[in-house]
């Protein structure tokens, strides 16, 4: 590793130390969120979250208040169930609503049922003006029909007014996939309310499916698509209450869990607006957050029958959820752009194949950083070869340091000259490490976002999403070491230093650039001791690619034929009477010391004048 790579590497350490110390978000007090009240969304703590209906009144009392509305007040609560291959769904005849829904192909941390829906957890609203009173038609009882379209399921739930209007909940339900049609249908319904909108509200206290509670809760928060602004979400980062009133026409809100979405998507006509909420208290390890999403449908959908909808639940799959519907797929974050490309376009569709063909993700892994290297050859070719070069010219670099002794402008100056004279460009070393940047930060937003590693062991660590926990330690350790030890992480921090000490032993860079860079393993130890397994091994099998890599490379470069074309290269520059012919990037750099240089000496003579 040469200076200029060092310097690079350490300021990237740098700005990340600083980045996580001093603009992570700071705990907060935890929020107070409304308690429940009548047909109202809510939860103030890890306790049922519930919608209370009308209580129960007699037929004549029902007939005076709601009028036509009463004769689907009341009735017998039931339920009904619809199965396919990857969804498991319970209806309620009170509402027409879904009551709990299941994946069936996914298990839970402690390979208990893995629901989106439940009774306990989740509640649905749809309020709307009848005869002056706020009524929510999630709460009257609904007559169930169910009939089968092809491989799809369709079930009707119809509330029938003594007038003869109806109002119906229509669900399609396909035997694959995890989109569920939804359409509300009036029938003359539409002409009783007495307002331009129904309101759709969705609470839902999340509850953990994953190991790390914490970096759930890092990932787990509302976000939505506005036809103006396209996606947006609320800061998952949080530790308080997040709150945001939607002004424009909505798409689509989805509830984000880390591997999982609950979303409702307008089909037809947007939704005019609404209000989306995220809020925890750190103290209730029971729930990750509670999630409040309300939207306004407008009457006018109702009436011209297009208050048409769907429901995704299901894995937060970027091969999956790119089909549901506009910017959906963007509930996967892959990174800022350049490495949201990258992730897109190279490795995503790279590790994607894998999968289709391996079974095994550890395997996968190491395929993957071996395909990556191949490619990459050429850059740590010419890393290596630029680090060769700097170990030839040590002795002399190290001479120019004691006969020109602490002037540092003095110093870098006739180095410069020796790379002009030897023809060695100082920075060529410093390029390919930046070059390969991307691919390092590629891999850092795929793997914990890649739901293809849930749950799928290798090795030691029972699943490659989340960190593998080999030491339970009695304590917190700060800086996002948390209170477990991983060994993925301590043999990736161990073959790094291997790694810094072997390239320091080709080094010019001497004193406490040298010291610092056996640091910045230790501080990515921290930063990465909670990430996922499947990232640190990444790592891990980088580094022992790049000791073979080097090995190889080592083989093929001869530093005494370096030496010889260096010393050749200063004797042809020297019967020519200059120094070698320059770069337009080394000409500017020289350029830029001198004047550098020129005005330092000016502003010496300045404060000389001055004294004098």
């Amino acid at each position: 590793m040469d200076r200029n790579s060092a310097i690079g590497l350490t300021l990237i350490a740098g700005l990340l130390l600083a980045y996580f110390y001093w603009f992570a978000p700071k705990p907060q007090e935890a929020p107070k969120v409304p308690a429940a009240t009548e047909q109202r969304m809510a939860a103030t703590d890890s306790s049922a979250v519930v919608v209370k209906g009308e209580p129960e009144a007699s037929d004549s009392i029902l007939t005076a208040t709601y009028g036509d509305l009463s004769a689907a007040m009341k009735g017998t609560d039931a339920t009904t169930t619809v199965e396919t291959g990857d969804l498991r769904i319970e209806f309620a005849n009170r509402g027409g609503i879904i009551r709990a829904l299941e994946l069936k192909k996914f298990k839970t941390y402690d390979q208990k049922p893995l629901l989106l829906v439940q009774p306990l957890s989740t509640a649905f609203n749809l309020s709307t003006q009848y005869q002056g009173r706020e009524v929510d038609l999630y709460t009257l009882y609904y007559q169930p029909t169910q009939k089968k379209e092809g491989d799809t399921t369709v079930l009707t739930f119809t509330a029938t007014l003594s007038n003869g209007a109806s109002l119906a909940h229509v669900y399609k339900i396909p035997d694959a996939g995890h989109e569920i049609q939804y359409q509300v249908v009036s029938k003359g319904f539409d002409k009783l309310l007495g307002t331009d909108q129904l309101t759709f509200r969705w609470a839902d206290a999340i509850r953990p499916l994953e190991k790390d509670l914490a970096d759930t809760r890092k990932n787990t928060t509302v976000t939505y698509n506005s036809r103006e602004e396209g996606f947006d979400e609320l800061s998952a980062a949080s530790t308080g209450t997040e709150n945001e009133k939607l002004a424009t026409a909505l798409n689509w809100v989805a509830i984000k869990r880390k591997f999982f979405l609950s979303s409702i998507i307008a089909k037809e006509i947007p939704f005019a607006g609404g209000e989306v909420q995220t809020a925890f208290s750190a103290a209730d390890s029971s729930l990750v957050k509670q999630a409040n999403i309300q939207l306004t449908i407008p009457k006018k959908a109702l009436a011209d029958g297009k208050a048409s909808f769907k429901f995704y639940f299901g894995p937060n799959d970027y091969q999956v959820i790119g089909k549901v519907t506009e910017n959906f797929a963007e509930n996967v974050y892959l990174g800022w752009r350049p490495v949201y490309w990258i992730n897109k376009f190279v490795i995503f569709p790279v590790f994607h194949f894998l999968t289709l063909h391996i079974g095994n993700y550890g395997l996968i892994i190491i395929i993957l950083v071996i395909l990556l290297k191949l490619v990459l050859f050429p850059l740590s070719y010419r890393s290596y070869l630029s680090m060769a070069k700097m170990k030839v010219l040590k002795p002399e670099l190290d001479e120019i340091k004691e006969r020109v002794g602490e002037d540092m402008a003095k110093v870098q100056q006739e180095q410069m000259k020796l790379y002009g004279q030897v023809g060695v460009n100082p920075i060529s070393g410093c390029v390919p490490v930046l070059l390969q940047m991307p691919i390092l930060f590629a891999m850092f937003y795929l793997f914990p976002a890649s739901i293809e590693l849930r749950q799928q062991p290798f090795l030691w660590a029972e699943d490659l999403s989340t960190y593998d926990s080999v030491i339970q330690l009695g304590f917190a350790i700060p800086f996002g070491v948390g209170s477990h030890i991983s060994l993925f992480t301590v043999i990736m921090t161990l073959s790094t230093l291997i790694y810094t000490w072997q390239n320091n032993q080709m080094s010019s860079v001497q004193g406490p650039m040298k010291s610092m860079s056996y640091v910045m393993p230790v501080i990515f130890f921290f930063f990465l001791n909670s990430f996922s397994a499947g990232l640190t091994f990444y790592y891990f099998v980088s580094n022992l690619v790049t000791f073979a890599q080097q090995a190889i490379i080592k083989r093929f470069v001869d530093e005494d034929k370096i030496r010889a074309i260096m010393e050749e290269n200063k004797k042809k520059n020297a019967a020519n009477g200059g120094t070698g012919k320059k770069s337009k990037f080394m000409s500017k750099l020289e350029d830029a010391m001198k004047a550098g240089e020129e005005a330092r000496r000016k502003a010496d003579e300045e404060k000389k004048k001055k004294k004098s």
